[in-house]
């Protein structure tokens, strides 16, 4: 996501002719596009990342659900 972030302000940036970033290529920026669409279509599913994510957040509310039904017997 931070990737995301710095591409959307660069590009802001370059657009609006700020800094440093005035003189920089468009080509870089593009680059960076393109790198952030190779890792989130890619690489991402090559590693298991999205579905250690997604399996990490049912464990969370998996969790959740037991402490609360626990919770809720005792009293």
């Amino acid at each position: 996501m931070p990737i995301i972030i710095l591409i959307a302000v660069l590009a802001a940036l370059k657009y609006f002719e700020v800094g440093i970033v005035e003189n920089l290529s468009w080509w870089w920026i593009i680059g960076l596009f393109l790198v952030a669409f190779i890792w989130f279509e890619f690489l991402e599913r090559i590693f298991g990342l999205d579905k250690r994510k997604a399996h990490e957040q049912m464990e969370t509310r998996r969790q959740e659900r037991v402490k609360k039904a626990f919770d809720t017997k005792k009293r």
